[in-house]
């Protein structure tokens, strides 16, 4: 470090904490303090720090707590993620692809029952499924801002449409450092959160439109292969929407419309998302809680979760992907958290067991 940055860094965290000792490598400089309330000091001095381009972590040695400092070498951007205009080019891709597909759908479903012009419906399906990703990265962009720390654009992940889904949902690039668990928790539980409040919406309108078939006609129409059976798992809030309207029992089919799959989507990418694994929302929630070891274990069974489901592909990713960058590491992880948050995240749970695509019928007997 030079001379004159270790003086400023000095009387900086000086003025911040009260200093018990002070020690100093040819890279480093450690300070033992003394504070028994240092968590929001801390998130001075780690803004004040990353602006002078230096990074702060905090240490507990034979239950005394230490601030080391060190400077940090700026990551070369990686020119294709930092351009402006990727975000942008993404998103337009995004959006013509969930248009074909929602045009794609709604013709098929007309092929079956009536529901509307298919370039009007595309309109509708498009907006309801951007919207449920819009929001779940609005809903982390705003708790980032309220904790100070920069993101970048959404990227919208472009997928497979008419043979799959029309997109792999979407993801932000913080540009700033994790100071503390309290952080990383409330930026990431944001998301799903917001994105599942625009997902419940979208689920009770289709289910509301969704056009039901009588089940001989239906019967008729699989016989035909006309009519193809949902395999691929019904969340019980999906149930449950249906449920309001008096649908989804016995007796008759109700038709998948491209609403309703907007819906399933938006509920297929809340559930992945609650799961605690890797450096998904859930895995980040999962971190600050169980701590480093136990958020391991927690992403070994997600991915067994996901196998049980017949989700082989999504378990290959984490797999591959945490043994590259297991999981975020806040620069104040001794802080503890919060009471309310623990109860969050039970909560965050049962969210993850209902927006789950269970087995199509599993619970229908406990619904009228």
């Amino acid at each position: 470090m030079e001379e004159d940055s270790q003086e400023n860094i000095i009387s900086l965290v000086n003025s911040i904490f009260n200093v018990g000792e002070f020690t100093k490598t040819e890279f480093t400089l450690e300070f033992k303090i003394t504070d028994i309330e240092f968590q929001t000091k801390f998130e001075d001095l780690a803004r004040e720090l990353e602006n002078m381009s230096y990074v702060c972590k905090l240490l507990k040695k034979d239950n005394e707590i230490y601030v080391q400092i060190q400077k940090f070498t700026i990551k070369k951007a990686r020119k294709l993620l930092n351009a402006t205009w990727t975000p942008r080019f993404l998103f337009v891709i995004v959006i013509s692809f969930v248009m074909i597909d929602g045009y794609y759908r709604t013709s098929g479903t007309n092929a079956i029952v009536e529901i509307g012009d298919p370039f009007q419906m595309a309109i509708v399906y498009t907006l309801a499924l951007l919207g449920i990703l819009g929001t779940h990265e609005l809903g982390h962009i705003i708790a980032a801002k309220m904790h100070r720390l920069k993101t970048s654009w959404p990227y919208f992940i472009p997928g497979l449409p008419v043979i799959g889904i029309p997109t792999f949902g979407a993801f932000i690039q913080s540009k700033g450092l994790t100071i503390n668990r309290r952080i990383l928790f409330d930026v990431a539980i944001a998301g799903p959160i917001a994105g599942l409040v625009i997902t419940m919406i979208v689920s009770l309108y289709g289910a509301y439109t969704a056009p039901i078939l009588d089940q001989e006609i239906a019967e008729g129409l699989f016989a035909d292969k006309i009519l193809i059976e949902w395999e691929q798992g019904e969340p019980l809030l999906m149930t449950a929407s249906l449920a309001v309207f008096g649908k989804g029992g016995p007796g008759h089919e109700v038709i998948m419309t491209p609403v309703m799959f907007a819906a399933w989507i938006g509920f297929l990418i809340t559930f992945l998302n609650l799961l605690p694994a890797w450096q998904l929302d859930g895995g980040h929630m999962a971190r600050t809680l169980l701590g480093q070891k136990i958020h391991r274990y927690a992403t070994y069974g997600s991915m067994l979760v996901l196998v049980l489901l017949n989700f082989w592909l999504m378990a290959v990713l984490i797999l591959v992907m945490s043994t590259k960058n297991p999981s975020a590491t806040p620069l104040d992880d001794i802080s503890p958290i919060t009471r309310n948050r623990k109860i969050a995240y039970i909560g965050i749970i049962v969210l993850a067991f209902l927006c789950a695509p269970l087995p199509s019928g599993l619970f229908s007997g406990l619904l009228p």
